[in-house]
């Protein structure tokens, strides 16, 4: 069979109700030289059954991954990619039928782009509706993304593409080493900010980082998501991710004391000064909540590394 032109890879942990509408939903797509991959991250629910029902496929190959992580997953995805472009879909997402026809287009056309990803809508579950208490900067948090309808270079990391909707020059992707696997999910955590690290590494080596608005693909919203304790819990671990963040990159220092300081204070006030409104009151709470859990990374941090060299930004 001949290579590939896109390997879309979904990895998956324990997701049996949403990953037979992902794996079909790549299955209708208008390209035709593409190979889909499902990483089956330590399931103990139906999800082995639901993708080897689809092996009769032989665009479908799966893949078994016992070493739990969103991150360890994604890198035995693409090392098993025999495309030089990979797209990666969640496991709970659905794509467009044009989804890897407008990836691919954006790489082919700009060999300087190492990075694209498109726009995300929501699907809310049955009889739903998005609570009150939820702000729109609050939904991005679900995995809405839309910076319009014309294609745009990102240059600044917090805008990079969603990770459910991803894609990535493989070489890239390995002269990188691939994902940081001290980033990204890990099991019933919600460590973060993988993407963002991989953009800004990408920006600093002179590569491009695209968002292609025809690369479309909608994410369903489970039942529990819609409770304030799981934002709560996202910002939480937000606020660590962040920390981690910072330290992958080796810049750390005092002067994190003192921003997410800022951070929170600014956090507490305007939920104050919202408290009359209830989503931008829960928003700048959430806010506010994921700052006490990146003070706390990075004074562990300091402490353990307090001896050596800090860096000044």
């Amino acid at each position: 069979m001949a290579v590939p032109l896109i390997s879309a890879i979904i990895c998956t942990h324990n997701r049996e109700q949403y990953l037979g509408a992902a794996i079909d939903s790549l299955l209708s797509q208008t390209l035709d030289s593409y190979e889909v991959i499902v990483v089956d991250n330590a399931s103990t629910d139906g999800t082995a059954a639901v993708a080897k029902a689809r092996l009769d496929s032989p665009k479908v190959s799966y893949v078994y991954e016992p070493a739990l992580g969103l991150s360890v997953a994604r890198n035995t995805g693409a090392a098993a990619a025999q495309a030089p472009i990979i797209a990666y879909l969640d496991d709970d997402a659905e794509a467009s039928a044009g989804w890897l026809a407008a990836l691919l287009a954006v790489f082919d056309r700009n060999q300087k782009v190492a990075i694209a990803g498109g726009k995300v809508t929501l699907i809310w579950p049955p009889n739903a509706q998005p609570p009150r208490w939820l702000s729109d900067d609050l939904s991005s948090g679900l995995g809405a993304y839309d910076l319009g309808n014309d294609l745009v270079y990102i240059q600044q990391p917090a805008l990079t593409p969603r990770g459910l909707n991803y894609a990535v020059r493989k070489q890239f992707l390995d002269s990188v080493g691939g994902f940081d696997t001290h980033l990204g999910r890990v099991g019933k955590n919600l460590l973060s900010n993988e993407e963002q690290q991989m953009t800004r590494l990408a920006l600093d080596q002179g590569w491009q980082v695209a968002y292609v608005p025809d690369a479309l693909a909608a994410h369903n919203v489970a039942p529990a998501r819609m409770k304030p304790a799981w934002f709560l819990s996202r910002s939480w671990w937000q606020g660590i991710s962040e920390s981690y963040r910072e330290q992958a990159s080796g810049t750390t220092g005092l002067w994190q004391l003192r921003s997410g300081g800022e951070r929170l204070v600014r956090g507490l006030y305007k939920t104050l000064k919202y408290i009359h409104r209830p989503a931008q009151r829960f928003e700048n709470f959430a806010y506010a909540y994921g700052q006490i859990a990146y003070l706390g990374s990075v004074t562990n941090h300091l402490i353990r590394h307090r001896d050596r060299p800090q860096t000044v930004v």
